[in-house]
C-alpha cells in the first residue's frame, strides 16, 4: 500500500465545456426490486432491523436509525431482481437541474419527474450513466423523526446510517475519470505493476467512499452498505443470524478491511443482493487528503486479517435496470481480473509475495 497527494482538481470539463456538475452531498438511498416482499422485508426488518417509514403491498420505504430523510432503501416487488437506481441528494434544487444538462450533454438518456419516481422525494432527474448505471439526483425530500435519540429502539446490532454504494464494471478506468469529473475524490485504489486498476473508492462526505468501483462483468450493483457505531454491533449481528439458524446468509467476514480500514460484514439477502455492515473507517475531508494505493497482490488489501475472499465476492452481483425498467446487459470485463490475478492470494493466512513481506509502504504512489 503506497499514499500520494490527489490531483488538485477534478479534469476539466471536456465532454461540456462551461457547463457545472450537480454538487452532489451524498448517497442517499437505492431503489431495489425483489421478487418476493414478505421474505425480503422479513430480512430488511426483522432480522436487520432498518426502520420502516411506510409499506403497502408493493413497496416499502426503509431508513437506519439516525436517518432524517423519508428512506435510504426502498424494496420494490418486481419480475426481476435488480437495482433500478443508485440516488444521490445534491446540495440545491438548482443542482438537479445541473445534472440533467451534464449527463444529457454527453448523450446520457434523462428522465426528469418532478413529484419524484418514489415516494418522499420530490423534483428528481434519472440517467443511465457512461457506464450504464441508473443514476438519480434529487434535493427536494420530506423528512421523518430521526429515532438517534430513541434508545428504546436501538438493538445490540442497531444499523445507523446508509455508508455508500459498490458498483462492478468492466472499465474501472473509463469510471474513475467520469466520476472525478462530476466531483467525486478518489480515496483509494488497487493497481498492479503493469498500471491496471481493479477498483476505485470514491467519495462526497468525508469518509473513504459514497460509491466504489469494482472490476468485472457490468455494469452490476455489487453491494449496499449500513454502518453501525462499533464492531460489537456487526458481531451481534452474527450470534443473531446463527440464533435465528440464518448464518448460511454471511457470505464474508466479519473481518478487517486493509481498503478504507474499516470492520465488516457481508451477508446475502433473500435474493441474493449484498449487503454489507460496515463501521470504523476514517476522516478524508481535507483538501490535499493523500490516495492510497494498493498492490492487487498485497493479500491484506482486501482483508487485514481474516479468512480468504470467496470467489462469489468477486463473480456474484445484482443487475441493474435501464430507465424503462429493462436489465442492462452485462458486459464482460476484458482486463485481467482480481480473482483472477489473486486466486488463492487474499487473506491473511495466505503467505504475501516475497517482494510484500514488509507490509504496506508510504510514499510514492506506484
Amino acid at each position: 500500500m503506497t499514499t500520494t497527494d490527489p490531483a488538485a482538481d477534478a479534469a476539466a470539463d471536456t465532454a461540456a465545456p462551461g457547463l457545472v456538475p450537480p454538487d452532489i452531498v451524498r448517497c442517499a438511498y437505492l431503489d431495489l426490486v425483489v421478487t418476493d416482499l414478505a421474505a425480503s422485508r422479513k430480512f430488511y426488518v426483522d432480522v436487520l432491523g432498518l426502520v420502516v417509514t411506510e409499506e403497502d403491498d408493493q413497496e416499502i420505504y426503509l431508513r437506519p436509525l439516525e436517518e432524517f430523510i423519508h428512506h435510504n432503501l426502498v424494496l420494490r416487488k418486481g419480475p426481476v431482481a435488480a437495482a433500478a437506481a443508485f440516488a444521490f441528494r445534491v446540495r440545491t434544487p438548482s443542482d438537479v437541474d445541473r445534472a440533467e444538462q451534464w449527463f444529457a450533454a454527453r448523450g446520457c438518456r434523462t428522465e426528469r419527474r418532478e413529484h419524484g419516481f418514489v415516494k418522499g422525494i420530490g423534483d428528481a432527474v434519472r440517467v443511465i450513466d457512461p457506464l450504464g448505471f441508473p443514476y438519480e439526483f434529487f434535493f427536494a425530500v420530506e423528512h421523518v423523526e430521526r429515532l438517534a435519540w430513541r434508545y428504546d429502539l436501538y438493538t445490540p446490532g442497531a444499523l445507523v446510517r446508509l455508508d455508500h454504494f459498490n458498483q462492478v464494471t468492466p472499465d474501472v478506468p473509463k469510471g474513475r475519470a467520469y466520476l472525478e469529473e462530476l466531483g467525486f475524490r478518489v480515496t483509494e485504489d488497487i493497481k498492479d505493476d503493469q498500471g491496471i486498476t481493479y477498483a476505485a473508492w470514491l467519495r462526497r462526505k468525508d469518509t473513504v467512499h459514497d460509491t466504489a468501483l469494482t472490476g468485472g462483468d457490468g455494469p452490476r450493483l455489487h453491494h449496499i452498505a449500513f454502518s453501525t457505531h462499533e464492531q460489537h454491533n456487526i458481531i451481534a449481528i452474527c450470534d443473531k443470524l446463527g440464533a435465528l439458524r440464518m448464518s448460511d446468509v454471511i457470505e464474508r467476514g466479519p473481518g478487517r478491511h486493509g481498503v478504507s480500514n474499516a470492520f465488516y460484514l457481508y451477508v446475502r439477502d433473500p435474493d441474493g443482493h449484498r449487503v454489507e455492515i460496515y463501521t470504523q473507517d476514517y476522516y478524508t475531508g481535507d483538501p490535499d487528503n493523500p490516495v492510497v494505493t494498493w498492490d492487487v497482490h498485497d493479500n491484506q488489501r482486501r482483508d487485514w486479517w481474516g479468512n480468504p475472499v470467496v470467489p462469489s465476492w468477486y463473480t456474484d452481483a445484482s443487475l441493474v435496470l435501464d430507465l424503462d425498467g429493462n436489465p442492462q446487459p452485462v458486459v464482460q470485463r476484458t482486463d485481467a481480473s482480481e480473482l483472477a490475478v489473486t486466486v488463492g492470494a487474499d487473506g491473511f493466512s495466505y503467505t504475501r509475495r516475497d517482494d510484500q513481506e514488509e507490509g504496506f509502504k508510504l510514499g510514492n504512489s506506484v
